[in-house]
C-alpha cells in the first residue's frame, strides 16, 4: 500500500475511489487464491491411508515360497516370508531330525505370532500360512484313497 495521507482520510482524495476498487480487486484475488489452496489441500488429504488399511490388490501378488533348508540358520529366510504375508511350503528331506524339529519349533512360533497356521502336509513337508490363507481338503485323506 501507498503513503497514508489525511486527505484519503477524510475522502478528500481523488484517487481514494481508484484504490478502493483496486484493494478490492486484491482481496478478492486473494480469497480466489485461498479457496484454490483449500481445495488443493482436500484434494491431496484424500491421499492419506490408513496404516492398518488392507492392501490394494494389485500391488501385492499371492505368492508360496518353496524351501528346502539344508541348515538351521535357514529358519530366518523362512520366517520372513511369513512375516511379508506369503505362505510357504517347507520341505525337510535335506536336514536332519533334530534341525527339522529345532525349524519347525521355530516356525510355530513365528506363525503364532502373526495368528497363522502351520500344517503337515506330508511325511516331511509342512505348510506354513500367515492370517486370512485358507486351507481347504485333506491330503493325507486323498494319498490313502489312491494308494488303495
Amino acid at each position: 500500500m501507498g503513503k497514508f495521507s489525511m486527505s484519503r482520510f477524510f475522502g478528500m482524495d481523488d484517487n481514494y475511489e481508484e484504490d478502493a476498487e483496486a484493494s478490492q480487486d486484491t482481496q478478492q484475488q486473494a480469497a480466489d487464491e485461498s479457496i484454490a489452496h483449500d481445495l488443493h489441500q482436500r484434494h491431496n488429504d484424500n491421499k492419506v491411508v490408513s496404516l492398518n488399511a488392507p492392501r490394494a490388490a494389485a500391488s501385492q501378488s499371492s505368492k508360496i515360497s518353496l524351501f528346502e533348508p539344508r541348515l538351521y540358520a535357514d529358519v530366518q529366510d523362512i520366517a520372513k516370508q511369513l512375516l511379508n504375508q506369503q505362505a510357504v511350503i517347507v520341505n525337510f528331506g535335506r536336514i536332519d531330525d533334530d534341525n527339522a524339529r529345532r525349524i519347525v519349533d521355530f516356525l510355530t512360533g513365528t506363525v503364532f505370532a502373526i495368528d497363522g497356521d502351520i500344517e503337515r502336509i506330508g511325511d516331511a513337508i509342512f505348510l506354513c500360512t500367515p492370517k486370512n490363507f485358507e486351507i481347504t481338503g485333506d491330503l493325507s485323506a486323498t494319498l490313502g484313497k489312491k494308494l488303495k
